[in-house]
């Protein structure tokens, strides 16, 4: 996958060719960065026969689009590559106000993951038997 990044600096014609000489050097998809709208990911999508991925990140050159409107105009593959991040920190700074102003978290149980869905989430009782299966620590006495 090759990326280009030209389309924030010299426009979307300048990204349509980057893109179509990545292509012929050999690129099996292409990442076209700053794409503003869905008529620049459709044009995108016209002048390139390869996957495409549209890089949804918020506070970015392009619009929060959907999944089903890139599907729409021809994109491939969606990443957002930050999302979950921000989203952490963002509950995380609000934890530690509450955290300061009440000296607890007994407010915020209903926002955490509980433990058991976690150990689902992750198969742990799979896990913990493939694990004891390989070894399992015992104090010899």
């Amino acid at each position: 996958m090759a990326r280009t990044d030209i389309r924030a600096a010299e426009g979307l014609d300048a990204a349509l060719d980057r893109a179509k000489a990545l292509v012929d050097a050999g690129a099996d998809a292409i990442f076209p960065e700053a794409m503003r709208t869905l008529d620049e990911f459709a044009a995108m999508r016209a002048a390139v026969d390869v996957p495409l991925l549209a890089n949804m990140t918020e506070f970015g050159k392009s619009e929060l689009f959907s999944v089903d409107e890139l599907r729409d105009v021809g994109m491939n593959l969606v990443i957002w590559p930050v999302s979950m991040l921000r989203i952490s920190m963002g509950a995380t700074e609000r934890a530690l106000d509450e955290l300061r102003q009440t000296g607890h978290l007994r407010g915020k149980l209903g926002e955490m993951q509980h433990r058991a869905e976690l150990y689902e989430l992750i198969d742990y009782e799979a896990y913990n038997h493939f694990d004891t299966s390989i070894f399992n620590f015992r104090v010899e006495r």
